[in-house]
Parts: C-alpha cells; structure tokens; sequence
C-alpha cells in the first residue's frame, strides 16, 4: 500500500508539471481568437466605439483607416472621424512575447456639422474688425524679418488689405516703406475668434511672382505665455513663389519646428490663377491638411503635442525671408485673393 501512494504521488506530480508547462506555452504563445466588433454612433458625431478580445493577448494596436493609430492595453477604445465615408480598421493583437494575429473590419460612418463662424467677405471695405486684426511692421525690435528674415513691412492700409468683390484681397507691394523695400498686410483673429477641433475651409487664389511667401495658418492662443513653437502652429497652406503650385501643410512643435517641422507637400494646378478649397480637419486623434480634398499631410494627435486647445487664423502674404527665397527684381505686386473662411463644428 506504501508504494502504491508513492506510485500514484510521482504520477500526480508529474501530470501537474505536464499541465503547468502547457499552460506556460499558451499564455507564452501567439494570440488567438481575436474577435472586433465596431459600434457606429447614431448621432453623426463620427464616433465609433471599438472592441477587440483575444487568447494570450496582452495589447491591441488599433490602424482606424484614417491615417490614425493607436495602441490599447485592454482592446476597448473610442476614434471619432472627421469626416463621413467607409474605413477599413486594421486590429493586431501581440502577446508577451511579441508573436502577432491580425484582423480587419469595416465601419461606415457619417458626420454632420456645423458652421459655426466664417467671414464670407461681402462688405466692401476694410476686413471687419469684429473678426479681424493687424500684425503691423516688421516684427523689431524683438523679432525683426518676423523671425525668418522677411523684407516686408506689414500695414493696416487699403493698398494693402481691402475687401472688394466678394473678396479679401492682401497686396504685397515693392515701395520703400519705413526702410522697407516691400509693404503686405498680415491680418489675425486672435482676441477675436479661435476654435478647438473642427473642419476649417479656406477658399482662396494665391499671389504669383518669385519672392512672394502667401500662408494660411493658425496659431496657439497661449503663445504669449508660452512663446513659440510650444503654443503650436497648423500651417494649413504655405507657398513659394519660386516653387509654383506646391503647396506645404505643416505643423509646428516642440522636437518638430523649423526646419525640422512635421509636414509634406502636393502639386496642383493653377494655384495663382483660380481659386482652390484649403482645409484642415482637426480632431484629438488627428489632423489632416488637404486642398480640394486631396490629402496634403496628417499628424496622429495627442495629448503630448500642443493641439489640443484653441487656435486662431494668420492670413498674409510675406515677401523673401528663409522660405520665400530671393524675390525676382522686376517684382512690382501680387495679391492673394480669400473668397471665404469658414469653420464646421
């Protein structure tokens, strides 16, 4: 009977090792199973609340089809959409030690909004000043050039920025002004209008000549107290006129700024002589510059680069400088043409 118990406990270990072995190679070996399911919100918010579950997974990263990204530990996560349309969402799920399964679903979704401000530049005159201010000068004593060694002097004056058939039109000009070989207007809404998040169009025709530096851009609200590039800047068009038709969609960070900033380009056709749809689409997962709905670039957002608060709108047109290049002696003037402005929440 003694060496029967013994028999039987030496039988009993050994299966428990067999058993906790096994169970070592499971949790230790590829993900299985993986199941997503996607739910579409119903209020055209373009939130869809995903989950995905898997044996032995220890995280999901999260492809949304969008240009987005994101890794979660426990397979649950909600992405909102800028805009309508079909995605196909990539989920990969990844054990402890690295070993990988993936699954694709689709989700349509459909996003109404709003507008919620726009100037539409219909009132001949001077811009308005409910929504409109002036950068005056050229940015000495504290940063001459505007910081990147621009040759204009920027004015409030008619012959610079005036509103006149159904347009805003900002006239760089080559006369001497305050020791200044050129004069522009650089108009801003900050203290008047910013936003945070939402789909912002810009319809505009861009000035001609090599030398000119035309942008459409926004701005931290906070870069008075927080300075430069830590506010953030969204450069939703900028264009060289010795570069004619490329347009750069940029953005601007602390680690990505400068030269080094965070952006790409396209070609298009026609830039200075009809009218192209600028847009930025900008939600807390991500940003996306295009024009005529073409993608220019897109940045994955989060919580650890500054756009995630309010912005304000730069209209202006720069002459030379780092960007702009040198300006073509002949140079006499060039307008950059703003049919509308307008944001969508």
């Amino acid at each position: 009977m003694r060496m029967f118990h013994l028999l039987l406990a030496a039988l009993l270990a050994v299966v428990s090792g067999c058993n906790k072995g096994g169970d070592s190679n499971d949790n230790n070996g590829a993900p299985s199973n993986l199941v997503v399911t996607a739910t579409v919100s119903t209020d055209n918010s373009g939130n869809v609340s995903f989950s995905a579950s898997a044996n032995n997974a220890v995280s999901f990263d999260f492809n949304f089809g969008d240009g987005s990204s994101q890794t979660v530990q426990f397979g649950v996560t909600t992405h909102r959409y800028a805009s309508s349309g079909t995605y196909t969402v990539t989920v990969v799920a990844k054990s402890s030690s690295g070993q990988t399964v993936s699954k694709s679903v689709q989700v349509t979704v459909s996003t109404t909004l709003s507008l919620m401000w726009s100037d539409e530049f219909d009132t001949p005159g001077a811009p308005d000043p409910s929504k409109w201010g002036y950068d005056i000068g050229d940015g000495c004593p504290t940063n001459c050039g505007w910081g990147n060694n621009e040759l204009q002097y920027y004015t409030n004056r008619p012959d610079n920025s005036i509103v006149s058939g159904g347009t805003l039109k900002i006239i760089a000009k080559a006369e001497n002004f305050n020791g200044k070989a050129y004069t522009s207007a650089r108009l801003l809404s900050k203290d008047k209008f910013s936003f945070k998040y939402g789909r912002a169009e810009i319809r505009a025709k861009l000035p001609a000549g090599v030398g000119t530096w035309p942008a459409i851009w926004t701005l931290g609200n906070n870069i008075s107290t927080v300075g430069w590039p830590a506010c953030g800047e969204m450069d939703i068009m900028e264009h060289k006129g010795s570069e004619l038709n490329k347009i750069y969609g940029t953005l601007h960070y602390p680690g990505r700024s400068g030269g080094n900033a965070d952006g790409n380009t396209r070609i298009i056709s026609n830039a200075t002589t009809a009218f192209h749809i600028y847009t930025l689409e900008w939600t807390s997962s991500l940003i996306k510059i295009s024009v005529d709905g073409d993608l220019v670039h897109s940045v994955v957002n989060s919580p650890s680069i500054p756009f995630n608060q309010n912005f304000f709108f730069i209209l202006n047109v720069a002459m030379g400088g780092t960007f702009g290049g040198p300006v073509d002696p002949g140079f006499t003037s060039a307008t950059m043409e703003i049919d509308y402005v307008r944001v969508y929440q």
